[in-house]
């Protein structure tokens, strides 16, 4: 996960790996050698014979390595180890027994250790046609991961309420740790034709779950004279959302933005608007709000969880509503309650709050299962 940036996923880890260091820990990183890169080009008949061996129940091990532990194909072979027994591939790592956290449902554990693994959402199973991930595997390896996982956490009271519906595990199996970040501003320019106060802006994909279609039309209704920027990348089925807004007047696409420019946007921005359909988190509203822009988001769920009464809220499915919220953001008196109210709101969500919340949880489970928290 710490070998894609730009992802909410990758964020996560990184985030965890700063929340680590702040508490004083040495966290180690697990590598593949193999992420990341072409599959295997190797002659047919060694690749044939390491993927069957793939198919063979047992322990892999890991090595040192730069510090860390590394494991060729780990994570591919887990992949076909579980489609093949439904089981999570078996580790060995070498020293003594420590703590591994698992930033995504991987199907995978150390043994000896206190594994644990972040869930970030429900969503596959709870909304299926918002996913591109096969619903039903992703529930036989949330079981297989409940069934063997020392913990669970995710991100949000949200989350845990929709994965333990959709799992029935026991309440005590999994619990909401938010993750946390700094962000501030720097000077940087903004793309062409934009100027500071001038545009509201939606961050994320282009895919049904991000709610554009209904955002644009929203837009469009609400009066505000001001452009809708969306930055971020084509994703699931974009093919039939993107033309739709292509066509919409008002909306300046931004296919790609690096890390500096899409934090400068959100600075600059009137509003961050994110009626999105749903989410484990929401990441995009704890930056804006940090970064003292008014926020207007879904209604419900872990958008309103993480907002916490510092957001103009509107039901997703109503384009209505959302052109209402839009229209509020004309209002000074409103605009300026949101932006005292937001960077109150985002200091729950820093990197110093997540690490305190990391480390009580990392040290419960140490002393549990009679690790010294220190290590």
């Amino acid at each position: 996960m710490l070998g894609r940036p730009g992802t909410g996923v990758a964020t996560y880890a990184a985030a965890l790996e700063t929340a680590l260091v702040l508490s004083t820990r040495a966290p180690l990183r697990i590598a593949d050698p193999s992420c990341g890169r072409p599959m295997d080009r190797s002659p047919a008949p060694a690749r044939w014979l390491r993927w069957a061996d793939a198919l063979v129940d047992r322990p892999r091990r890991l090595a040192k390595r730069d510090g860390g532990l590394a494991g060729r194909d780990v994570f591919r072979l887990a992949q076909v180890h579980f489609d093949r027994h439904g089981t999570l591939l078996r580790l060995r790592a070498p020293g003594a027994p420590g703590l591994v956290h698992w930033t995504y449902p991987l199907p995978v554990r150390i043994e000896g250790w206190t594994n644990i693994y972040t869930v970030h959402d429900a969503i596959p199973i709870v909304h299926p046609t918002l996913s591109q991930i096969d619903g039903v595997r992703h529930r036989r390896l949330l079981d297989a991961i409940a069934r063997d996982a020392d913990h669970m956490l995710t991100v949000s009271e949200a989350a845990r309420r929709d994965i333990i519906a959709a799992l029935g595990c026991a309440p005590g199996a999994i619990s909401a740790c938010p993750p946390g970040l700094d962000i501030a501003a720097t000077p940087h320019p903004l793309p062409d034709g934009l100027a500071p106060g001038g545009f509201l802006l939606a961050v994320g994909s282009v895919e049904p779950r991000k709610n554009l279609l209904r955002l644009a039309e929203a837009h469009a209704r609400s009066g505000l004279a001001l452009p809708l920027v969306i930055a971020g990348p084509d994703g699931w089925r974009s093919d039939t959302i993107a033309p739709r807004l292509a066509a919409c007047p008002g909306i300046v696409r931004l296919p790609y933005v690096d890390r500096p420019t899409l934090v400068a946007l959100i600075a600059a921005a009137r509003a961050l608007v994110f009626p999105t359909i749903t989410e484990g988190f929401g990441l995009p509203i704890v930056e804006a709000m940090q970064l003292g822009t008014p926020v207007l988001t879904s209604r419900g769920g872990a958008t309103e969880e993480v907002a916490g009464g510092a957001a103009l809220l509107a039901d997703p499915l109503s384009v209505d509503e959302i052109a209402a919220g839009i229209a509020r953001l004309g209002d000074e008196e409103e605009l300026a309650r949101l932006r005292a109210a937001g960077p109150a709101r985002g200091r729950a969500f820093t990197a110093a709050a997540f690490a305190e919340r990391i480390d009580a949880v990392h040290r419960r489970l140490l002393e549990r299962h009679g690790q010294t928290p220190g290590n």
